[in-house]
């Protein structure tokens, strides 16, 4: 029997970006807020301090700082005819956990989506017909457009102190940044990062080739810098352990080095971590969430009732503590009807390496986010027509580490392991770099999460079931990008070139990315979608998911800017409109 808490205002589920900047507005309306988190606590100087050296192994490796598949998992199936199996370790993705969550050990790309990215289904219909897109393709607008967005994008890069130039600043297009990006009220906060020699050898060639690179959006800081919330960030030392690591240095910004140290500080918040949320509660009726259950450290269960309820978890946790809670009607592959578990979504990953005679790169003086890109072949920026797929992404030099167990390039055709390998390894240590496409992932009619019939974590609960494989047309997206990719990197003149394009069908050992997005999404229809514009349930007004979980498919872009943009958007609608009439923001 859980023992029953007094009442707070506000109940977080999940302290990392988005709860962290929720917890922060609402306690400045004067709220009480109490954030329960799985993890365990972080912080910059006694888990992150530079006295420490970087530890590949405990970190990149072992996966120190993640959730560990003991704790909790997820079961995978490529279709409905397969029977779902555990992973039994996280390779392909890497969910968060902790304090400050993925923000802790990503790698600080942040990148806003194209405004057609937005009214994706709209835009593309319109373009190409609908006979154009593949049949089982369940793509939807957002309900949101970037305009709407572009005030809330601002604000979480000036909160992250982000380095980068402006391509189109108030709908000017200027002659340095980005030429496709949708319109920015305002330049960034600190400017682009230094170049070392890939990315700028890359720049060369692609100036050659007839393109405009641009150097990459990073919130791992060219110079000191103080936030609004007057939290101070440095700068970037190029120490190559971001992704996968926390930073000691304040350079590199997270909730952690940006919010945490004004949130904390508050009287009327509080954080409880190494707590399990196991359910939403709701009332009799069903349309009214009363708090949530969760189990702390030692066993005991506990009931925290609040009037407002903010799911901010990981996008996979999102997605099935709507299902455990009953809010929303799990989506149905057969018939297409429910929406909780809809139009899961990832990322399509592919690179070119080089491998050079007459050049040293010093890979291992990097950042996260320190390189040049183009945008060209991203979304719908060039005509798709004669090609027969949609979507695209991003490519460029994106030099993020040489970290000596996990960042080692060998040419095709060398030994995986022994006498051979280790003269390659020592060769080519140095000498090869790799460009890098980031593709989009589009959404299906049979791919999707439900719960699984078979396997339970440690509380009895049902697994999350993911139903998830590689469709023909990112593949093809694929292919393309990577023959761009090759045409870039003959033009960098090396000894030697190897294509990798993402292949079917999807291996859940090779890792991508951390991108997962879906599940929870949002939309203008409760018939369509799990949430309205505002990230708020359909069906429980008093809930908002936060988070990635809200995209309706993945553009070519990594999402954390677009969560912190929707999490500011969601933010002041809960401020200026819900608090003020608390019930639904949109009419059904």
């Amino acid at each position: 029997m859980a023992r029953k808490l007094p009442r707070k205002d506000v109940v977080i589920i999940g302290l990392g970006w988005t709860g962290s900047i929720l917890a922060n507005d609402l306690t400045d309306e004067g709220l009480e807020v109490v954030a329960i988190e799985r993890g365990p606590w972080r912080d910059t100087a006694t888990d992150f301090a530079p006295k420490y050296a970087a530890d590949e192994l405990r970190y990149a490796v072992r996966l120190d700082l993640f959730l560990q598949p003991a704790q909790e998992t997820f079961t995978l199936r490529h279709n409905e005819s397969e029977e779902a199996r555990p992973i039994r370790q996280f390779a392909s993705f890497l969910p968060g956990t902790g304090v400050g969550g993925a923000g802790v050990h990503w790698n600080g790309q942040t990148w806003r989506f194209h405004p057609d990215d937005f009214v994706l289904k709209t835009h593309l219909t319109e373009r190409y017909g609908a006979k154009f897109l593949p049949p089982n393709m369940t793509i939807q607008d957002w309900g949101v457009t970037y305009e709407d967005l572009e005030p809330h994008y601002d604000k979480f890069e000036y909160l992250c102190g982000t380095s980068g130039e402006a391509g189109n600043l108030r709908g000017t297009i200027q002659k340095t940044g980005n030429p496709f990006e949708g319109a920015r009220s305002r330049d960034y906060p600190t400017p682009p990062q230094k170049l070392n020699y890939g990315p700028s050898l890359f720049a060369t060639a692609a100036r050659e080739l007839g393109h405009q690179p641009f150097h990459q959006p990073s919130s791992n800081l060219s110079q000191p810098y103080t936030n609004p919330y007057g939290v101070t960030l440095g700068e970037c030392t190029f120490c190559g352990y971001c992704e996968r690591f926390g930073c000691g240095n304040y350079s590199k910004a997270s909730a952690q080095t940006t919010i945490l140290p004004v949130l904390m500080r508050k009287s009327n918040f509080e954080a409880r971590t190494e707590c399990e949320v196991m359910k939403i509660n709701l009332d009799s009726t069903g349309k009214k969430a009363t708090g949530v259950t969760y189990i702390d450290a030692s066993g005991e269960e506990w009931e925290q009732p609040a009037d407002l309820v903010l799911t901010c978890a990981f996008m996979l946790d999102n997605a099935r503590l709507m299902m455990l809670s009953g809010i929303g009607k799990i989506y149905d592959p057969k018939t297409r009807e429910g929406v909780i578990g809809k139009n899961f979504s990832y990322q399509t990953m592919s690179s070119v390496q080089m491998f050079f005679d007459d050049k040293i790169f010093n890979a291992f003086m990097a950042s996260g986010a320190q390189g040049m890109c183009v945008d060209d072949f991203n979304g719908d920026n060039f005509d798709h027509a004669p090609h027969g797929f949609v979507g695209g992404g991003y490519l460029g030099m994106v030099q993020t580490n040489a970290r000596p167990i996990e960042t080692i390039y060998v040419p095709p055709g060398t030994p995986s392991w022994g006498a051979g390998w280790k003269k390659a390894a020592k060769v080519n240590y140095n000498s090869a770099i790799q460009l890098t496409g980031h593709g989009s992932s589009y959404s299906y009619d049979d791919v999707f999460l439900d719960l699984d019939p078979t396997y339970k974590d440690r509380f009895g609960r049902p697994l999350m079931r993911i139903t998830f494989d590689l469709k023909e047309n990112e593949l093809k997206m694929s292919a393309f990008l990577t023959d761009r990719m090759a045409e870039f990197a003959k033009a960098m003149n090396p000894r030697q070139i190897a294509k990798l394009p993402r292949k079917g069908p999807y291996d859940v050992t090779q890792y991508q990315t951390t991108h997962v997005c879906g599940g929870v999404i949002m939309g203008t229809n409760p018939t369509t979608s799990a949430v309205n514009r505002y990230l708020q349930s359909w069906d429980v007004s008093n809930v908002f998911v936060v988070g990635a979980s809200a995209f309706p498919q993945n553009a070519g872009y990594n999402p954390t800017d677009t969560v912190g943009a929707l999490t500011y958007w969601a933010s002041k609608a809960i401020r200026e409109q819900y608090l003020k009439a608390p019930g639904p923001l949109v009419q059904a």
